[in-house]
């Protein structure tokens, strides 16, 4: 294998309670992440990779999430995006509901 078809990052990233921003972990990020992984070696999904990241930076907008080669930007609201994830990482089509407005 010389890589993944598609690479999907996922933040982790935790900031201290008392922080002034929001982190993507205090929204039930791990646990998204895992669900999404476990799903799609469950149906067998191949030549793709599910993977926590650290801060994207965007934790104010949701739970953070990138899938590459594509480098599309979702903005998760909890596990009823599960199979919206799912089919992109199956077939590639794009979940536009959960795309998230990046600033430019």
């Amino acid at each position: 294998m010389t890589g993944f078809e598609r690479h999907m990052f996922i933040c982790s990233h935790e900031r201290n309670p008392d922080a002034i921003r929001e982190c993507c972990a205090n929204k039930n990020s791990l646990a998204i992440m895992k669900a999404i992984k476990s799903a799609a070696k469950a149906e067998g999904i191949p030549n793709i990779r599910v993977q926590k990241s650290g801060c994207l930076s965007q934790c104010e907008r949701g739970i953070s999430c990138v899938v590459y080669p594509e480098g599309v930007w979702y903005r998760l609201t909890g596990m009823e995006n599960v199979p919206d994830l799912l089919e992109h990482l199956r077939s590639g089509k794009v979940a536009e509901n959960l795309l998230m407005e990046l600033e430019v």
